[in-house]
This record gives C-alpha cells, structure tokens and sequence, in this order.
C-alpha cells in the first residue's frame, strides 16, 4: 500500500537526514520506527506526505506517486494520510468538538470551513470517534482545559475523522506519563486494527514499542539497519542502532510492563 524507493534527504547545510530508505508497508501493518535522535525517523514521516520535501526518491501511496504531484493534488492526497503530532497541534481556543472536525477541512468549502458549518454525517462521525476514545462527553470543552492523553486523544480523532488509508503518529507518548503512554498506544493499535489502517509510529521508547507493535524498523544515520519482529530486538541489535547500553534491563522491561498488563 504504502511504497518508498530510494528515498533521500540532504538539507542545505549538506547533512544527509535520509540516505535512499526503501520500505514497503502493506495495508493494515502498523510499525515502529525507532531510533537515537536525529536517525531521520521525523524527517522520514514528513518525507511520506511532503511536509518535508524530499530530495530524490519516490514515495507510492497505492497507485499514486507523491513526489511529483502538484499543490492541488497534494491536498487531496494528504486526504488519505491522517497525521498525529507530538505535541497535539490542537487549536488551544476552539472546543474539543471543533478540532476533531478541522480534521474534515479537506473535504469541505472555505466559506463553509471558516463558519464551522459541516455536514451533519461529519458531526455525526465526530461524535462517534469521540465516544470511542472515551471522550464524548468533553465535547464542548476547550483544547486548553485538557489533560496531554486527552488532548493526544483528540488528536488521533481529528486524524481518523479524515478517513485515511495511512496514519503518520510522531512520538505520540513523548509527553505522557507512562500509564497514559500505554493506554495511547493500545489505542492507536487498536482503532488501526478495526479500521484495517496501516500506520508508522515514530517512537523513542523501545519497551512500547516491543509491547504493542508487531513490526519494527530501526533508523540509524539516516539508513535502516533494522526491520523485523519486536523479538529480534536483541542487545547486540539494540547496540548496533543506539549504541553501547545495558539493553538487558530493557528487554526486562519490556517483560514487566507485560506483566502490569495483564493484571490491569
């Protein structure tokens, strides 16, 4: 479903972020991407629905080519590409209710966008995504009167409400506590589960990534130098992309927060 070839990106200061990333993720497939900080795992996200403009490479959604599409069809393309950001991206005045719905801009007028006035059917699905991810009854509250789950909540509803065929999450647990972290992203595997979505999720945290996530993709210095099961995640792996660390506590973790699930 979603297909890069040879995918590159070098910024002007001459630092290569990404250097030619070939990756195939079939539909439904949800992956973590891991990695130290500045791998290009960010870059990479951006590069799939040109947020970033890549610099060589081809980036295939189904049938379309991203690359080359001019600004129009790059708007309806992004359609199909539901974005959750780390540090939410909600509108900090506007209710709840509202920022699920700016997810729907892509589909409705300016003058009908700019007055708020959606379609009954996309008030209706927002009310229904909201209800999943147990926040119906903050309908009418402001962005700004949330807690980080809940407003990382909201953020995966505005993305859902796109009616994407591929979800981008960056670091969606960075700014959370660690049970919240878990709840997120048993969440997010969850609703791509009933949706049939593919997704790539861009995390730091190793041990989530192992708990939730049946593929991983290991960047390092712009290259994958790992893609398999979360089981082959083995300390002399985990060395090879992150470097020299005591990775047997956090295989160990990962074990115990297993445990703190299963009695949860």
């Amino acid at each position: 479903m979603l297909r890069l070839k040879n995918l590159t990106k070098t910024y002007r200061t001459g630092d290569q972020a990404l250097k030619g990333i070939g990756l195939d993720v079939p539909k439904g497939q949800v992956l973590a991407l891991i990695g130290p900080s500045g791998a290009g795992k960010s870059t990479l996200i951006r590069c799939i629905n040109r947020l970033v403009e890549p610099t060589g490479g081809e980036v295939w959604l189904d049938d379309t080519e991203l690359t080359h599409l001019g600004a129009g069809a790059l708007r309806k393309a992004r359609r199909e590409m539901g974005m959750i950001f780390q540090e939410y991206a909600l509108v900090e005045r506007l209710t709840v209710m509202e920022n699920v719905l700016s997810g729907r801009l892509g589909y409705v007028g300016f003058w009908r966008s700019f007055l708020r006035r959606f379609p009954q059917s996309d008030v209706d699905e927002a009310f229904r995504l909201l209800d999943r991810v147990g926040l119906l009854h903050m309908a009418d509250k402001r962005a700004d009167e949330l807690s980080g789950g809940q407003r990382q909540r909201v953020g995966i509803c505005r993305a859902l409400i796109q009616n994407p065929k591929l979800l981008l999450v960056d670091e969606p647990t960075a700014s959370l506590d660690p049970k919240t972290s878990r709840q997120i992203m048993r969440l997010i595997t969850e609703l791509c589960a009933e949706r049939g979505l593919a997704a790539i999720i861009n995390i730091h945290d190793v041990a989530l990534a192992q708990m939730f996530v049946p593929r991983v993709v290991g960047l390092r210095f712009g290259e994958i130098v790992y893609d398999g099961g979360p089981n082959g995640l083995t300390p002399d792996k985990l060395t090879e992309i992150y470097g020299a660390e005591d990775w047997e506590a956090t295989i160990r973790k990962v074990e115990d927060e297993e445990e703190i699930e299963a009695a949860e």
